[in-house]
């Protein structure tokens, strides 16, 4: 075990911990608990959606995709990037507006009735452990990799953290976790990026160069095709990522954690800059890895190019710095599985338990209780789920995240805000379509089966998920009243009651 990693690792430790017994001085009610009370600021709440939604596989695998692939690795980073833009313009503001701790709460507002929270719910659940999972076998491989400890003790090592800091801090402990990961990796990756082009005397173009010439690609480094051949399949990753941001119920969840529509807006243009920056800087990352450490050297290391930018911090800094971008890379991973067990943890207790087991009338003490409950058991059991796939390829079940998220949440939250005639069939209906194809593509894909050659079935998936849900509509038939939808509708888009208006109009 290297003496500097173990410190560094013990350093994050110790902050977080630090952090989650502050929180759980502060998280005694549930509304502090499952948002934080609505405290944070826009800015702070947009460098926590920058932590919760920059995981380990966009620092470390995006680094790694465009020193190995060049353009088509860049892919992932626009990907990433562009899927604010829908996620601002359509999604953000109506689910804060219509919401107060969890999705179901957004789509019972319009579908009232026990079985919209439990499919919502259901969905949540199913989403926030398929992304947990391989976070905890990237975990485990990653620090079992640097300081040798074995990986089972590795995954019950990190999964353990996680359910304490969920279990103690709730949403206050999960923010500010996000918050100084966030400072924490943009300010590492800065500085390896600024060392890195010293290298180059500040020269762009001398970089540029010296990659072409590592690279067995020479200058078709910088064009598409090396990770992609077919342009289907870039069309449908690229689709997959840009939609499947707009319905992570992690990130979503985000947005009751600030007091009104602006901070919304604030929240996530903080947001864009900072995920923007970074991805600029993973960019320069990936070429200063090709041209300081050698297109192959990454790749006898590593095939999937996933520690190149350790590889090229050990190059620029030895092991102090190795080990601080290290510890940066498991900062990484705390956050994002803290930000996804919240999600899972507020979904069961608020909607399942409480408006569903206990219609409405289970106090703060019990929700509190169960919350903390079901965050020992989705811990635990994504744990166990982890343990058994140290040799599975874990981008299988990141791309299987985001084709769901994109197949199920996206669709339900888009028509349920701008269709008028859509109903709580619908839901249904779009929920388990997109849930189905998803998954039945992924198994069959060439990953798992290989039965047909679509390794990205984000293209088929989604529109199967929206498919499913306007047949559900239209086979129901019409179900919603006009004056209910125009009310919805009104509060969606301004947070305040059409009722109340028309009755001001009129006095006046």
């Amino acid at each position: 075990m290297n003496a500097t990693y173990f410190i560094f690792f013990l350093a994050i430790l110790t902050g977080t911990l630090i952090i989650t017994h502050w929180a759980a001085k502060r998280g005694t009610t549930t509304h502090q608990y499952y948002s934080a009370a609505g405290n944070l600021t826009g800015f702070q709440n947009g460098m926590a959606i920058a932590g919760d939604y920059i995981s380990a596989a966009s620092f470390l695998g995006t680094t790694g995709a465009i020193a190995l692939q060049g353009f088509d690795g860049f892919i992932y980073s626009i990907g990433f990037l562009v899927s604010y833009i829908p996620l601002l313009l359509a999604i953000a503001e109506p689910v804060r507006r219509l919401g107060m701790f969890t999705l179901g709460d957004v789509i019972e507002t319009r579908f009232p009735g026990k079985h919209m929270r439990l499919t919502v719910s259901l969905c949540t659940l199913i989403i926030t452990i398929l992304y947990i999972i391989p976070q905890l076998v990237a975990s485990g491989l990653l620090i079992h990799l640097l300081l040798g400890v074995d990986y089972t003790a590795s995954v019950i090592i990190i999964g353990s953290l996680m359910t304490i800091y969920v279990v103690f801090g709730g949403m206050i402990a999960t923010s500010w976790v996000q918050i100084v990961k966030t400072v924490l990796l943009m300010s590492g990756t800065f500085l390896l990026m600024v060392i890195a082009l010293s290298r180059f005397n500040w020269s762009i173009s001398r970089l540029l160069h010296e990659v072409s010439a590592a690279s067995p690609f020479k200058e078709q480094f910088f064009y598409p095709g090396h990770l992609f051949a077919d342009p289907v399949e870039a069309f449908s990753l690229s689709l997959t990522l840009v939609l499947g941001t707009a319905g992570l119920p992690h990130i979503l969840i985000r947005f009751f954690t600030v007091q009104d529509t602006p901070a919304v807006r604030r929240s996530v243009v903080t947001a864009t800059w900072i995920i923007g920056l970074f991805y600029v800087i993973t960019l320069v990352l990936g070429f200063s890895a090709v041209a300081l450490v050698g297109w192959d050297e990454l790749y006898t290391v590593d095939t999937a190019g996933n520690i190149a930018a350790l590889l090229l911090a050990r190059e620029l800094g030895g092991d102090f710095l190795t080990a601080f971008i290290t510890a940066v890379a498991f900062s990484t991973i705390l956050s994002v599985v803290t930000g996804l067990l919240i999600a899972a943890t507020s979904s069961f207790s608020h909607d399942v338990y409480n408006h569903i087991l206990r219609k409405g009338r289970a106090t703060e003490r019990e929700q509190l209780r169960v919350a903390k409950m079901t965050a020992a058991t989705v811990g635990f059991t994504s744990i166990l789920l982890s343990l058994k796939l140290e040799g599975f390829n874990v981008a299988i079940l990141v791309s299987l995240v985001f084709v769901v998220s994109a197949s199920t949440n996206l669709p339900i939250l888009l028509l349920t805000f701008y269709w008028k005639r859509f109903n709580s069939i619908g839901v249904v209906s779009g929920t388990v379509a997109g849930l189905a194809t998803s998954l039945l593509l992924v198994v069959t894909g060439p990953y798992v089966l290989n039965v047909i050659p679509l390794s990205n079935p984000g293209i088929i998936a989604i529109p199967s998920g929206f498919l499913g849900a306007a047949v559900g509509t239209l086979i129901a038939g019409k179900t919603t009243d006009d004056r209910h939808f125009q009310r919805f509708w009104f509060l969606s888009q301004t947070g305040k009651s059409l009722s109340k208006k028309a009755n001001d109009k009129g006095g006046r």
